[in-house]
């Protein structure tokens, strides 16, 4: 064979072994930090959340006829709710460090409610009373009667279609927990996961990570004088100063993120109050000031969000069955980002009875959203499953912390706002680092599988491309005709069908899952190709002594012995 020189021998160590847990992570899920430390750390997993709670609402109240009023309150609707199901999920669910909160997988199902057209017309003037002396406040020194009398009116409308708008979203977010609910606690979901190994979970895991690459670099581009320096500055100090200031402790790297956005955010502002873009286009100056979000001027100083705060829900079946679709894809998702979360968290192969728990209290998650109105429903944060990669710190309790800091700023609506403000192209810059974080891990996963097989290449090949090639048909089609590929007269059908496939995610596991569970399955060699055999001993809670010795998934109540039922 020609070439350099020989191989290792076969009895020879790999200078690389596969790893059950993922070595070199400084704190683990029942080995907190110092109490200093580790609420900084929960204060940065506060930063890295907002992005999403901010983004979504700020795209979709402005839609339902909201102002920014109703935007702030939103807002703290949702930090509130994220808070109260990160917590449940760290103490019930999987008890992983697992951020739960807004989901991206939601909006298009949203937006198709939002345009519907029967909240466009109503009348009930009692419902705008409070709405009614704001606005009058705001105009009552105008001198033209008739513009005035006018605005109020339009005003009004917008304030009412906000309101029925979320009433139908609450009511069909409240109808597809259930679907969530049912597959987690009744042990479905355990039946379907058992079956998943490392081959079929690389695409699934990869692509929750990499497949959310248009929210990185396209926002950064959004005002790149902002963003390209948060995420120069933010590879610089988290990956080079480490290795250029040997100190000794991790604070470079553990910390660049509040670091780096203190930084940036100062610099934008600077830019701001000189006057950079005084005479910029408004969409530049929406994504580059520091001012212009209007959520420090519209928030109240204290505000508790409480259920029905918008009204008694309202339900219609066909929008139930297509959040119900939304619920189901954020579930393939979730799936994919707790596998995440636990590899960087360096715990055990998730159990497949402890994945179902979670997924349910997930289910429970999302009727919380529906109940309070939040606009959107809940899943794993895959940004803060990045930090975790970047800080190297898996703790439960620095990820509690951070659910502490999220009820207290939703009720505490100025100083929220304050953080709520930092410019997007900042999250879009942490974005490209976290995200990626995520996809790498799901590559990690090869470790386990044979490489060299046919079999292998074939599943993973097929499976990414497909899962990365059919979303970006639907999206292309949906930007260019306004609907997507199917459009029939029936918008839940619609939403059934083409909110699954925009999912990249969603479209990967579900090939790989189908390709690595028929093809050739029942060969024995076959079994060690696709990593099989590493897993198997995580199959129930008791499989594995590190499960019950180092206590990851233990909930030390008297739920315990319906949870771990294999």
């Amino acid at each position: 064979m020609a070439g350099g020189g020989a191989g290792p021998k076969a009895d020879e160590p790999q200078p690389h072994p596969p790893k059950d847990q993922l070595p070199g992570i400084s704190y683990c899920i029942t080995s907190p930090p110092t109490w200093p430390e580790a609420i900084l750390l929960g204060f940065q997993h506060y930063l890295v959340m907002l992005g999403t709670t901010v983004l979504i609402p700020t795209a979709l109240v402005p839609q339902m006829g909201g102002g920014n009023d109703e935007k702030a309150k939103v807002i703290q609707t949702l930090l509130l709710v994220a808070g109260l199901n990160t917590l449940l999920q760290t103490m019930f669910g999987t008890r992983l460090p697992a951020v739960i909160g807004g989901s991206y997988t939601f909006v298009p199902t949203t937006i198709s409610i939002i345009l519907a057209g029967r909240f466009n017309d109503s009348s009930d003037p009692d419902e705008f009373k409070m709405k009614k002396i704001g606005v009058l406040e705001d105009y009552i020194s105008l001198i033209d009667i008739e513009s005035f009398c006018s605005h109020i009116e339009n005003v009004l409308i917008s304030f009412q279609r906000f309101k029925r708008t979320m009433r139908a979203i609450q009511g069909s977010l409240i109808i597809a927990s259930t679907l969530q609910i049912v597959l987690g606690f009744s042990g479905l979901w355990r039946n379907v996961t058992r079956f998943l190994s490392p081959l079929s979970a690389v695409p699934l895991v990869g692509l929750v990570g990499f497949g959310l690459y248009e929210l990185g670099f396209p926002g950064v581009a959004k005002c790149v004088e902002i963003g390209l320096p948060q995420l120069i500055l933010l590879v610089f100090v988290s990956q080079y100063l480490p290795h250029i200031f040997h100190t000794g402790k991790h604070v470079f790297d553990r910390f660049a993120v509040i670091f780096t956005v203190v930084i940036v955010w100062i610099y934008a502002h600077l830019l701001t109050v000189g006057g950079a873009y005084n005479d910029a286009a408004p969409k530049t100056q929406t994504s580059c000031r520091t001012d212009r979000a209007g959520l420090i001027d519209a928030a109240p100083w204290i505000r508790v969000p409480y259920p029905f705060q918008w009204g008694a829900p309202s339900f219609d079946a066909g929008e139930a069955f297509a959040m119900m679709m939304a619920s189901f894809v954020a579930l393939v998702e979730s799936t994919g980002a707790f596998i995440a979360v636990a590899r960087y968290a360096s715990a055990t192969a998730i159990p497949p009875s402890i994945l179902s728990r979670g997924v349910g209290w997930q289910g429970i998650g999302i009727l919380i959203s529906g109940l309070f109105g939040t606009v959107n429903g809940s899943s794993v944060s895959v940004e803060n499953a990045g930090l975790l990669a970047l800080t190297r710190v898996g703790s439960r309790r620095v990820v509690q912390i951070s659910a502490g800091f999220m009820i207290f700023f939703s009720i505490l609506g100025k100083f929220g706002a304050v953080f709520a403000s930092i410019p997007a192209p900042i999250i879009a810059a942490l974005y490209c680092l976290f995200f990626a974080y995520v996809g790498s891990g799901g590559l990690s996963f090869l470790q386990f599988c044979n490489l060299n097989s046919f079999r292998t290449k074939f599943i993973l090949g097929f499976s990414i491309f497909i899962g990365l090639s059919v979303p970006q048909y639907f999206n292309e089609y949906t930007a260019i005709n306004g609907y997507g590929p199917v459009h029939t007269g029936e918008r839940w059908f619609n939403d059934i069908i083409n909110v699954p496939l925009q999912s990249e995610a969603f479209v990967a596991g579900c090939v790989a899952y189908f390709l690595d569970n028929t093809l050739h399955r029942r060969d024995g060699a076959i079994r060690k190709d696709r990593g099989k055999h590493w897993w198997d001993k995580f199959r129930s809670y008791k499989g594995d002594t590190r499960n019950t010795m180092q206590g990851n998934y233990d909930l030390s109540t008297g739920l315990r012995d319906v949870s771990y039922a294999a």
